[in-house]
């Protein structure tokens, strides 16, 4: 029996406060099809799990220990498809789409649709569409960005002639994917398929999965922070299969990433906009604090906090370009108020309050130090032609990128995640980058003469490096020797070496 449709529904969104909602309409899709429970259970489909019962019996076997197959949904509630569906294909005398995709998922998971469109993860194909293709497509080829950065932040799928799936493009369930009918994003990137454990997605693994490595160094910082320690000592006692799973209610062990940017603690709801608590942009040259935008269509992007504030009803421009009429915008401090709040379960105000600050002085020191020198040499050399216009062709370019995208990420996100040691690499690195590589590279590739004016306009005559400028401090923790310090006069300096002799 063919589907129902159904045009528009309403779009749930908690703006970053410690207990504030807004409710907002919105048409998401030009037609939707309705699953109520008088619907599920398919007759057609249970012809399916007779067939996959043998062709495919592993993918069976987790279809019937799902909360699905408790609830009498079988495999063509979830991949019925229209006969003019782009991705729509015959099968077994069946019109089915391969793919399940957020749309289909929204049509018995309204809410959970309503908060996944428009959020962070549905842009992570056009952030490496629009800010960073050259990496992958000039370090390796597109072979690597279909196996690897595909894999994470999405791909477009397309579809062939035939019906079938392009094989360049699909597998993938890449969490900004662009699926053939529209829609944006994979549920199954967290939950994976065919199970679709609630519990699944709440443990960290769902998201180290592609938030490790260089480009977002969580995993590695998670597990050094205490919070990464208690869960590994506590698992046991995390409740991962609870219906609401509320922390300080039905469970107290430790956070995971869920908790904090996605879960539900005291009158703090759960919402799946992954960034709606996150008010800096950490994974910038330089950082900085960041407003959300909620049009009246549901959707989203971020603003920084240099640029003038839009008012409710002005239009701007949206992610994709087209204009937006703004709904409400949500400040940096209200979305941090939303994430202090989960804290609050466990820690006391002032607690949380200076972990906070913390953060806040790590992420600033930052950008005083060496995200905003870095970045101003960067432009010069490019504005006067120093360096061509091609992207990681000069030895420059890479340590510049792996300056604030690889050891500025660890270390920032090492600050927001309370990990001591990371934090500390992290910075390190960073130091060792820039005084160890990046100047000289300067010096390099400007010359000398240029070079030095432009590292002492940007680095020595800031008081940040203004130790650059005592080149004759002692230093013997680097085994150099104890020369003279700044201010110690010959005589006192003879002194103190004939006493060593002695």
């Amino acid at each position: 029996m063919k589907p129902s449709r159904q045009t528009s529904f309403s779009t749930l969104i908690i703006i970053g406060s410690l207990l504030s909602m807004l409710l907002f309409s919105t048409t998401v899709f030009a037609a939707k099809v309705t699953l109520d429970p008088e619907s599920w259970g398919s007759e057609e489909g249970k012809a399916c799990i007779d067939c996959h019962s043998k062709s495919s019996a592993g993918l069976t076997h987790q279809w019937k220990n799902s909360a699905h197959a408790q609830a009498n949904v079988n495999c063509l509630d979830c991949h019925q498809a229209y006969e003019d569906d782009v991705d729509a294909i015959e099968h077994e005398g069946s019109v089915i789409a391969t793919i399940v995709s957020p749309k289909d998922c929204g049509r018995c998971h309204e809410t959970e649709l309503k908060q996944q469109q428009g959020s962070v993860h549905t842009q992570a194909l056009s952030i490496i569409e629009n800010r960073m293709p050259a990496l992958a497509e000039h370090f390796g080829s597109p072979t690597i960005n279909d196996a690897g950065c595909a894999k994470c932040h999405g791909s477009k799928v397309l579809v062939r002639g035939d019906g079938t799936l392009d094989p360049a493009t699909w597998p993938n369930s890449g969490i900004g994917r662009i699926n053939p009918d529209g829609s944006v994003g994979s549920c199954s990137a967290c939950h994976g398929r065919h199970q679709f454990s609630k519990a699944q997605a709440r443990e960290p693994a769902a998201c180290v999965y592609c938030h490790s490595g260089p480009d977002s160094p969580d995993k590695e910082i998670y597990a050094t922070s205490k919070h990464g320690m208690m869960y590994e000592a506590h698992k046991g006692e995390m409740n991962m299969d609870s219906d609401q799973w509320v922390a300080g209610k039905d469970y107290s062990a430790a956070p995971t990433c869920v908790t904090c940017h996605m879960g539900a603690a005291g009158k703090m709801k759960s919402n799946h906009d992954v960034g709606m608590r996150d008010s800096w942009n950490l994974n910038a040259v330089v950082s900085e604090q960041q407003y959300l935008v909620i049009f009246e269509d549901g959707s989203k992007r971020e603003l920084s906090t240099s640029d003038p504030l839009p008012r409710k009803g002005e239009s701007i421009s949206k992610l994709d370009g087209s204009m937006g009429k703004v709904k409400a915008v949500a400040s940096p401090k209200r979305r941090r108020q939303a994430m202090t709040s989960v804290c609050l379960e466990c820690h006391s105000k002032g607690f949380a309050n200076n972990a906070m600050q913390q953060f806040d002085n790590v992420v600033e020191l930052f950008n005083e130090k060496y995200g905003k020198p870095a970045q101003a040499i960067m432009q010069e050399l490019y504005s006067e032609k120093v360096l061509t216009p091609l992207p990681f062709d000069e030895p420059v370019e890479i340590t510049y990128w792996k300056l604030w995208h690889n050891s500025g990420t660890l270390a920032r996100h090492a600050a927001a995640m309370t990990s001591p040691s990371m934090t500390w690499k992290g910075m390190n690195d960073v130091g060792s980058d820039f005084y160890g590589k990046f100047l000289g590279q300067v010096r390099d590739a400007a010359g000398k003469e240029r070079g030095d004016a432009l590292i002492k306009k940007h680095v020595n005559d800031s008081e940040h490096h203004d130790w650059l400028n005592h080149p004759g401090k002692a230093n013997p923790i680097l085994g150099f020797g104890k020369g003279k310090n700044e201010g110690e006069s010959e005589s006192e300096g003879a002194g103190e070496e004939k006493a060593n002799e002695d």
